[in-house]
């Protein structure tokens, strides 16, 4: 029992504690550290569309699991360390401690207890397997710079086979970490003759096929998926190797693309392989895309979407449609929609997946401005169709489209529940004919939820039609608002009767022609303000789609397409000046006197616009910048002078300001200007300077200000003049109207015009005077005759039509007032409704007989 000690060094104690340490401590805590890592491969999930991991990903959710064995993995290393301190075990067993604490993902304490080891160890090759922890360590802790140098030191020194295979297994780890796959690619390669069974070696040379792949090294590739195979690795592996395999074997060794599709025939008729069907196809897209053979990567790509439910694989799916259609095809609408459908598949770490969502949002602006061209240019066209021939149009294209579905229903019986995919939205005015940008092949075009073109299009038509509601219950507007009123009542005390009656939602049309009917209608512009709103948008949808062609997509050609499109429909465009310097330099290095035409044109007709300046002096923007500094220094001064009361001198400051030249600052220098002037002058003068500002400044952001302010300033006045009484102007030597003023509910404003044009033809004819209309509010309407140059004129006037108004058969039964006024009166008389009051005025200041 005495050489039992710990204190003892003789060959009996040693033999003792080496042996009691060994499989007792150090034993059971390294079995609890292989169930914990047995725990954290099995719950590793691999990513066969990536390059595998070396290692398993650690997750702090995860490491609370294995928490319990990991304490009981420490407590009995440390019990080998504390009860046989002289043993040879007590450096293994520290090396268990760090582990254990790498595991748990307490990372200062497993770099402090992997750092100790190498300090206190006599052995080198324990010394050296504690730092190649440490670099593993460092990777996961992503300390990349204190790896590295681990990395460094240790590699000096000789090491085992052990700790070599270990350490480039590590250095490997460390590279894929960080996006290096050619160093990660020579460490497997390096390593592959050191690997024994316990490694699983079939994965590693799984993962070296992968890299070589990737990388374009097709043949390596393939060396190495066929080592994988000659392992007999867990079926997964087995079956992506196969896979793989075909991708590259055939192609790069013989050159026979039949023996290729043959591989993956057979892959696909193999019922394991049923639940990678999808995969399978997909690999047989990209196959396929290899070859140029875009039609069947087309319908593969589509088949692998329809196939599977990896949501994964269907996100690459849609992805490489959408950029088949993108970069090869050029066709934006249909690549849109694969783009939507991508984004919605693919998870947010996928490679790339910002400049994927970015060319996602440029697809989406080119194809709605594209779709407002469409679609408010069909507008335009069904607003000079009767109601008889719109509804008969719908009709007839409804019937087409029937007759097309039940075609395609009776060649496919077996394909329930498709639909023929066209990329226009516009319902029943769809044409059918999107340019060639359906998809090829039957099954690419039939099944509606198989396809993300008509799957997009009808989120987009849902979200038109009932906005971007949640998915539950009651999802109608209509439903929700009958239940919520029906809920009310209930509390109430409703009757069941009338609660049941009141959550009933209207029917839906059962007519789809009227029904459409009615939708179209209420979008077509009939006033001449509708079909300049509609006209608006079509010129800005081309502008957008220039500046997207030009400065996103990077198709010029496209680009002055899109831009002379809108010179030519639109030729008093405001774009004009952008556009001309925009074509400038589109051509400024491919034909120089193309490019010079244009900037002459620029220069001769907007010689004021900033892009004519700019050609002149391409310093301008940055000139004008300075100056605009300036001007906010002087804008400033004067502003402070306005809060004082010191107008004048505020002025000077303001105009100071202004003969520095026209900038981006100038319009905030004019406004600031129009407010001192409501200050200094009279109110009719400030109204108009604000009027003239809006005009000038249509497109402004300062323009809703000035609105404002002139809006206050009118509903100022009215006040002022309810308060005072209505102050007309006692100034008759000016141009007069004549005002017949009739109810509106009476209907007379046609009847009336025709009426005064034939009086005035008949008796005033020498005038030229014109008739018109306008509403002076809910009960009475103004036909207005102008303008009678003289008061003498207007007296004339009034006299002659009461004399003749007995022959005015248009008025008999009739109510309503006439009389002469000003023009200055008119503002007064229109802005204050005054009627009543007007007509004390014209009683007191004009002649009784025109009275």
């Amino acid at each position: 029992m005495t050489a039992c000690s710990s204190d003892q060094k003789t060959l009996t104690s040693l033999a003792y504690h080496n042996t009691t340490a060994h499989f007792n401590g150090y034993y059971y805590a390294r079995e609890e550290i292989r169930k914990v890592e047995k725990s954290v491969w099995s719950s590793m999930v691999d990513d066969y569309n990536r390059i595998l991991r070396l290692y398993p990903a650690l997750d702090s959710a995860q490491a609370k699991g294995y928490d319990k064995d990991i304490q009981e993995a420490i407590k009995m290393a440390s019990l080998a360390i504390q009860r046989h301190p002289n043993s040879k075990w007590v450096d293994d067993s520290y090396l268990l401690v760090g582990k254990a604490r790498f595991y748990s993902m307490d990372w200062g304490n497993a770099i402090q207890t992997f750092k100790f080891v190498n300090t206190k160890s006599l052995d080198l090759d324990t010394k050296h397997a504690a730092i190649i922890e440490l670099v593993r360590t460092f990777t996961e802790h992503k300390e990349y710079n204190n790896a590295q140098a681990a990395i460094d030191f240790v590699q000096k020194g000789k090491l085992s086979k052990e700790n070599k295979k270990n350490l480039l297994l590590a250095k490997a780890y460390f590279y894929q970490e960080q996006g290096d796959l050619d160093y990660m690619v020579r460490n497997l390669t390096e390593v592959t003759p050191l690997l024994r069974k316990k490694d699983r070696p079939g994965r590693i040379f799984f993962i070296v096929g992968q890299t070589y792949q990737k990388l374009g090294f097709e043949s390596e590739a393939y060396n190495y998926y066929k080592r994988c195979l000659s392992t007999n690795p867990e079926y997964e592996v087995d079956f992506y190797a196969r896979l793989y395999m075909a991708q590259v074997t055939e192609i790069s060794r013989s050159k026979s693309v039949n023996a290729a599709r043959k591989s993956f025939r057979k892959l696909l008729k193999d019922s394991k392989n049923k639940e990678f069907k999808d995969k399978i196809f997909y690999e047989m897209g990209v196959f396929e895309l290899k070859q140029k053979n875009l039609t069947q990567a087309l319908e593969d790509f589509n088949r692998s979407i329809r196939e599977g439910n990896n949501k994964r694989i269907d996100g690459e799916a849609y992805l490489r449609l959408g950029e088949i259609y993108y970069d090869t095809l050029r066709k934006y609408e249909l690549s849109q929609a694969y783009y939507d459908s991508a984004i919605n598949a693919l998870p947010k770490d996928y490679e790339g997946y910002d400049r994927i969502k970015a060319r996602q949002s440029i697809l989406d602006e080119f194809v709605k401005n594209l779709n407002t061209i469409k679609w408010q240019d069909s507008l335009l066209a069904m607003s000079a169709l009767d109601s008889s021939t719109l509804r008969a149009r719908i009709d007839s294209a409804f019937q087409a489209k029937k007759r097309l579905a039940d075609s395609n229903e009776s060649k496919k019986k077996k394909k329930r529940n498709r639909i023929e995919i066209v990329s226009n939205t516009n319902n029943v005015f769809s044409s059918g004919d999107d340019n060639g940008q359906q998809q090829e092949g039957d099954d690419a075009t039939d099944w509606y939820f198989g396809n993300p073109s008509a799957m997009s299009l009808g989120q987009t038509e849902f979200k038109r039609i009932w906005g971007n509601i949640a998915l539950e219950d009651n999802w109608r507007r209509s439903l929700r608002t009958s239940t919520a009123t029906a809920a009310r009542s209930a509390s109430d005390g409703a009757t069941p009767a009338a609660t049941d009656q009141q959550a009933v939602p209207e029917p839906a049309a059962s007519d789809p022609v009227a029904a459409e009917y009615t939708r179209v209608d209420k979008q077509i512009p009939r006033t001449d303000e509708q079909k300049k709103e509609a006209l608006k948008k079509i010129e800005d949808a081309y502008f957008n789609l220039g500046d997207i062609y030009y400065f996103k997509l990077l198709e010029k050609d496209n680009a002055v397409t899109s831009y002379n499109t809108l010179l030519r429909r639109f030729p008093d465009t405001a774009y004009e000046p952008e556009i001309l310097y925009k074509l400038y330099l589109i051509f400024k290095d491919v034909d120089a006197a193309k490019s010079e035409s244009y900037a002459s044109l620029l220069k001769t007709k907007y010689p004021n616009s900033d892009f004519a300046k700019i050609l002149i002096n391409p310093d301008y923007l940055k000139e004008s910048s300075q100056t605009a500094e300036k001007q906010k220094e002087l804008y400033k001064t004067g502003y402070d002078l306005y809060q004082n009361g010191e107008y004048r001198q505020a002025l000077q400051a303001l105009n100071q300001a202004s003969e520095m030249g026209e900038t981006s600052f100038s319009s905030n220098i004019e406004l600031m200007k129009v407010i001192l002037l409501g200050k200094t002058e009279d109110i009719n003068q400030y109204q108009f300077a604000l009027d003239q500002f809006i005009k000038a400044h249509p497109d402004d952001p300062l323009t809703t200000y000035a609105k404002k302010l002139l809006d206050a300033s009118h509903t100022f006045q009215a006040d002022q003049e309810k308060v005072k009484g209505i102050q007309y102007i006692r100034s008759f030597e000016e141009p007069h109207y004549f005002v017949l003023v009739h109810r509106r509910a009476d209907n007379l404003s046609a009847l009336v015009s025709g009426m005064l044009e034939r009086f005035d033809e008949e008796n005033f004819k020498e005038l030229k005077l014109k008739t018109s209309n306008l509403v002076l509010n809910d009960e009475y309407v103004l036909t207005l005759v102008d303008e009678l140059p003289r008061i003498s004129w207007a007296l004339e006037y009034k006299k002659t039509f009461n004399e003749k108004l007995s022959t005015l058969t248009e008025l008999r039964n009739h109510k309503f007032h006439s009389f002469v006024i000003t023009k200055d009166n008119f503002d007064i008389f229109y802005r204050t409704k005054g009627l009543d009051e007007y007509l004390q005025f014209f009683e007191r200041n004009y002649p009784a007989e025109s009275q």
